[in-house]
């Protein structure tokens, strides 16, 4: 089974958003999405998060467009970098708990 292409959509208001972090998270979500047809698009914005609470703060959400339900993760960290692997982290985490509760779908009989 190939894996299907996927479409991947990036905003960032100031250009936080390097060409590695895209790479990284490009590369981490083709991993999630081999062996795989549930996964059709990605969407990952990094906002800078300024109140005088979280003066260098940075959010990033990640949205995965993923059948039967698509998974969004936010995260708030101090650095693009962690903020966007963190949310990397739960989006990941969440596919594969859905996909687990697929395929024992016969244990709630």
């Amino acid at each position: 089974m190939e894996t299907p292409e996927i479409a991947f959509e990036y905003y960032s208001e100031n250009h936080e958003l390097t060409d590695a972090l895209k790479a990284k998270v490009e590369q981490r979500i083709q991993k999630l999405a081999k062996k795989h047809r549930d996964i059709t698009g990605v969407s990952v914005a990094v906002q800078q998060v300024e109140h005088s609470h979280t003066p260098h703060a940075y959010r990033a959400r990640v949205v995965i467009y993923h059948r039967p339900e698509n998974v969004v993760a936010t995260e708030v960290a101090p650095t693009v970098q962690e903020a966007l692997l963190s949310a990397l982290n739960s989006v990941e985490r969440q596919v594969r708990e859905q996909r687990r509760k697929l395929r024992e779908a016969w244990k709630r009989s």
